[in-house]
């Protein structure tokens, strides 16, 4: 018998710097129960997905900025989901920034079973941006200034209640790097879930980059990897405008084949659904991208031996 598995992706419309967080919880309630109505097991919620994407701010103190951060979660300002997605049945992954008991900061997911008891829990590891703020910059991309790199690495997490799936985790720049996704792969994932805010131009600085290449690229890297690692992909954006700054939508499930099975249509909140078959990616794994058979790894040596490039003398 297939292992199918109803995957819902909640596009989360913007969220601005005034918003509260009840306003944002009732949201992110409402996306669950229209997904769980159509008979989803599984909602993948953004990157952050309680808060508006504070690294574009610069933050004099940590008075302000500490008010984005989860000190213990689920928490007061969070419990609501969880108990609605237990009473649901629903499993959910859901990206949130962390404040540990020993001060640490991170950019995290956390993926919760049907039955509201956690799978697992993810820490990004590749963060952009900058540690200062660009000066006459009007939006800042300071991730690596306000969260620690995490330390979890790759893990995957087996889920009975989840057509008994290999899930794994990433957290929006992380996609665009294939060694994440190739360990993710060694690990066995059949599923990968990603939540991003990703900017409609170039968070960096210039002008080469608009919304419509930034979507493009983030949905080839959805593609690309899902494909050469034989998995489903569920990449679920925070779009929209938050207070004059743009984040593209684009969200999409995507099959092992590297097809999209279906995306978004907005830039505001919206669930997109797909039947997954977790035994598709079969074909892959077991055939172009047998691993045991193809690959040579004493050439590879490169990708975890270095950081910058190396080209060679002319």
């Amino acid at each position: 018998m297939p292992r199918i598995l109803r995957l819902a992706g909640a596009q989360l419309g913007p969220i601005q710097k005034a918003d509260t967080r009840a306003h944002t919880l009732a949201r992110l309630i409402a996306l669950l129960e229209q997904a769980a109505s159509r008979g989803a097991q599984l909602v993948v919620f953004p990157e952050l997905a309680f808060t508006t994407f504070f690294p574009r701010w610069f933050f004099e103190t940590t008075q302000e900025l500490d008010t984005y951060y989860e000190r213990e979660f689920p928490g007061p300002q969070t419990r609501a989901l969880f108990d609605r997605a237990r009473e649901l049945g629903v499993g959910f992954y859901i990206g949130y920034a962390e404040r540990t008991a020993a001060g640490q900061r991170f950019n995290s997911a956390l993926l919760v079973g049907p039955d509201g008891a956690v799978i697992g829990k993810y820490r990004k590891i590749h963060l952009p941006g900058s540690i200062e703020p660009r000066e006459g910059a009007r939006f800042q991309q300071l991730e690596k200034r306000y969260f620690d790199y995490g330390d979890l690495g790759f893990p995957t997490f087996r889920a009975p209640a989840l057509a008994n799936g290999v899930l794994g985790m990433l957290i929006c720049n992380d996609r665009r790097w294939p060694e994440a996704w190739r360990v993710l792969a060694l690990r066995g994932a059949e599923l990968v879930c990603v939540g991003y805010n990703s900017a409609a131009y170039d968070p960096n600085g210039g002008t080469t980059e608009d919304a419509a290449l930034r979507t493009a690229h983030s949905q080839m890297a959805a593609q690309a990897n899902a494909y050469m690692n034989a998995c489903w992909v569920v990449a679920v954006a925070k779009a929209g405008d938050e207070d004059g700054s743009g984040l593209i939508g684009g969200s999409c499930i995507v099959d092992p084949n590297g097809r999209i099975v279906a995306q978004a249509e907005t830039l505001g909140d919206e669930i997109i659904l797909a039947d997954a078959d977790l035994d598709a990616c079969a074909q892959g794994k077991e055939k172009m991208f047998n691993f045991a058979a193809h690959r040579r790894p004493q050439w590879y040596g490169p990708i975890t031996g270095q950081t910058g490039a190396t080209p060679p003398d002319a």
